[in-house]
């Protein structure tokens, strides 16, 4: 009876170390290889939205147009919508040299000038690439002065989710640096 235990509880210790699951992910913000002035002002950053497939813990690929597949051993390390809006307001710190990039809800110390806000639509791999769609808003807090902009790319990559991963950071990287051209534009 005892090296039946033994045995049974040697399987379930194999059976959890096999489906280990592997953790990702996005928000490190890359570091700028070109800054910006300023300006004086102060910028707030809405909370990302993302769409609903991304706030599952699993990793998302699409198998075709309509469907989806949550991979089982690949999971994020955060939620992506907090993820990606604390790295955006990171690289846009570090885009414009200054630490007045603030999260919405921003309080009445921290008023931006500038507020962006951004929706991202599709953020998956499908095939050997991955694509990353967007809207994002830019306002003037003081003139009321709004611009929308759309933003579309794709990034080649791999099945391997390794790959899949390092193409959505390069993607999101692509993202960051619109942004900050329209900001310092606007």
């Amino acid at each position: 009876m005892k090296i039946l235990l033994i045995l049974f509880g040697l399987l379930g210790l194999n059976a959890c170390v096999s489906t280990q699951s592997n953790y990702y992910v996005l928000s490190v913000a890359s570091e700028p290889t070109v800054h910006y002035v300023n300006k004086g002002r102060v910028i707030g950053v809405e909370k990302v939205t993302v769409p609903a497939y991304l706030y599952k813990r699993e990793l998302a690929i699409a198998k075709s147009s309509s469907q989806i597949v949550l991979l089982d051993n690949a999971v994020w390390g955060e939620d992506l919508d907090m993820g990606l809006s604390a790295r955006l307001i990171g690289f846009l710190q570090k885009k414009f040299n200054q630490p007045n990039v603030y999260q919405y809800p921003w309080g009445m110390d921290h008023q931006p000038t500038i507020k962006v806000s951004v929706h991202v639509t599709r953020f998956i791999a499908q095939g050997e690439k991955v694509y990353l769609d967007a809207t994002w808003n830019i306002e003037n807090m003081k003139t009321k002065r709004r611009e929308a902009r759309l933003f579309s790319t794709t990034v080649p990559t791999s099945s391997d989710t390794k790959h899949i991963v390092s193409a959505m950071d390069r993607a999101f990287s692509k993202f960051e640096e619109t942004i900050a051209m329209g900001i310092k534009h606007f």
